[in-house]
């Protein structure tokens, strides 16, 4: 049979409530495993447990951690690693590890996945996204297609899964694209081949203070001028549209661009940043020539840790730029 190996890092799948109120992290990799009987005809098991927090307090060491174990665990034969946590960051944390993680035929499959309900609560969506996880990793076509998310029967690619409900079962989607595959009667069907350019391995555990700003109407640009005072390295743009800010603060952009690497991004949730198509004040064209980089398909959360890494590695701006284009 297949080994996988599942690291348990906490989130509302490990989730019971508490006398104090609420629900938190409570339950362990072996209870959760230990829960779910049908695992054992898909797979030989290996779970460890690193640590248990919400998803919304993970580390960019953290990962950095979890990366290190996948490649132990494929170094000691294991086909593919389930990584489990809370969803609150299973976009983010995921393609973090599609840039930290090597994958090919000769790698584990590398899935992330977690649940949208409480362990105790009626109709727990954990134990069902756990199994189909493991499916997943155990199949052999899932190790050449980077780290992928699996909630709700639906596989993903960690470059385009985002977050897009805050409570129903199905809270994960690929905006403009849609799954790479879904588990059908107990089998990965793999549906769509995800398109990736090579690239190699990103260390993730040294990562640089990048700031987010979202821009919207009426917008001044007064924030701007604090990002380089507060101590970022770089800063990524969440422009309106197909990446377009008011005219007000294009010198602004213009003047910190000059002082670190800026990425234009979207607030849009599908669709790719344009590149050469509106040619206005605070256009995407307008904020290119100023040295802004266009951040492809990616959100302004991705981009943010594509950026952080790539800074906390050293690379220069024209490097940093050429793996962006890799997202186009």
């Amino acid at each position: 049979m297949p080994r996988v190996t599942i690291i348990v890092l906490g989130g509302t799948i490990t989730m019971v409530p508490q006398a104090s109120g609420g629900i938190a992290p409570s339950v362990s990799g072996d209870d959760l495993v230990a829960a779910v009987p049908a695992l054992l005809d898909v797979a030989e098991i290996d779970v460890v447990t690193p640590f248990l927090v919400p998803g919304a307090s993970l580390t960019f060491a953290q990962i950095a951690t979890v990366a290190d174990m996948v490649a132990a665990a494929g170094a000691n034969g294991a086909d593919g690693v389930v990584v489990v946590q809370g969803t609150d960051t299973i976009d983010e944390t995921s393609f973090l590890l599609d840039l930290a993680c090597e994958t090919g035929p000769d790698q584990p499959a590398i899935v992330v996945t977690g649940a949208m309900r409480g362990a105790a609560a009626p109709g727990a969506d954990g134990h069902a996204n756990l199994l189909a996880a493991v499916t997943v990793a155990a199949a052999p076509q899932a190790k050449s297609l980077g780290t992928l998310v699996v909630l709700n029967d639906e596989v993903h690619a960690a470059r385009y899964v985002q977050k897009s409900d805050t409570g129903l079962p199905s809270a994960f989607t690929a905006p403009g694209l849609g799954p790479i595959g879904t588990v059908t009667e107990g089998t990965f069907r793999l549906r769509l081949l995800p398109v990736a350019s090579p690239r190699p391995a990103l260390p993730i555990a040294e990562a640089a203070p990048v700031a987010i700003v979202q821009t919207g109407l009426g917008d001044d640009g007064r924030l701007i001028d604090t990002i380089a005072g507060a101590g970022f390295q770089g800063a990524v743009i969440a422009a309106m549209g197909a990446g377009h800010v008011p005219a007000a603060i294009v010198e602004r952009l213009d003047a910190i661009a000059r002082s670190m690497p800026v990425v234009l991004s979207t607030r849009v949730p599908g669709g790719a940043v344009f590149e050469d198509s509106y040619g206005f004040a605070g256009s995407e064209m307008d904020l290119i020539r100023r040295g802004l980089i266009p951040a492809g398909l990616l959100p302004p959360h991705k981009a943010r840790l594509l950026l952080a890494c790539l800074l906390g590695a050293g690379f220069a701006t024209d490097e940093i730029e050429t793996h962006f284009k890799a997202f186009a």
